[in-house]
């Protein structure tokens, strides 16, 4: 066989291989395209719960000019909030004492003049339950304390108790999947709409959880909500 004859089959295999690439390639990137076709949705799943704890801070306020008068005036107040508690069924092994502080006039350099009382006393009392319903029914009923003469007030800068839930975790699997569930249905109804299928989960983001008051008036209720974002492969 010539040379030329060497050179004449060495471009045709050369282009047939170039061809091939070319085809091959072609295919790729169209199964590429293929699998790249995709929906993000998102889905919601919301829960109405109540709450398991209740944090009630307390504060005693007690005012004399003598010190040890102010010490009993609290210890007294203190007294009659255990028997406060343990009137409304509350667990008074869970009350604790904290915060105690005394303000003495004549050592306020900022003093305007001779105070009423020399000395100013606030103890803080923190009342722990499991029974949220009874605390919220003794926080409707603390003017029993100022009755009896005990000066008091919330602490912390609350109007009253604080209710929370602390089972979460127990609701998280069961509100996760209720939200991917959601999502679905719009993917499906969007691949409905495009003439496809809705197919695997190509990503997922599973969002944080709220949980918020359910309305201003009923702190002790909550709304659990959580927001998943799903991307789902669409099929022909």
């Amino acid at each position: 066989m010539s040379g030329y004859d060497w050179r004449f089959w060495g471009l045709v295999v050369l282009g047939v291989g170039v061809a091939l690439s070319g085809a091959f390639a072609g295919y790729g990137f169209s199964q590429g395209r293929v699998a790249e076709r995709f929906v993000t949705v998102k889905g919601v799943s919301e829960r109405e719960v109540e709450a398991d704890l209740a944090v009630w801070p307390l504060q005693i306020t007690a005012a004399d000019n003598n010190l040890d008068a102010v010490n009993r005036q609290l210890a007294q107040g203190v007294s009659a909030v255990h028997q406060f508690m343990a009137r409304h069924g509350l667990d008074t092994t869970q009350v604790a004492l904290t915060g105690y502080y005394v303000e003495d006039a004549e050592a306020n350099q900022y003093s305007m003049g001779p105070a009423r009382n020399r000395f100013v006393a606030r103890q803080t009392m923190v009342i722990r339950s499991t029974s949220p319903t009874l605390v919220l029914a003794a926080s409707q009923r603390v003017s029993e304390l100022t009755s009896a003469g005990v000066a008091i007030s919330s602490a912390g800068g609350t109007d009253g108790p604080t209710f929370v839930f602390t089972r979460l975790n127990d609701l998280k699997p069961e509100m996760i999947a209720e939200a991917t569930r959601d999502a679905r249905k719009a993917a499906e109804q969007f691949a409905e709409d495009s003439g496809s299928k809705a197919g695997s989960i190509r990503n997922a983001q599973q969002g944080y959880f709220s949980i918020d008051d359910r309305d201003a008036f009923s702190p002790e209720y909550k709304r659990i909500r959580v927001v998943t974002t799903v991307q789902f492969f669409l099929e022909d």
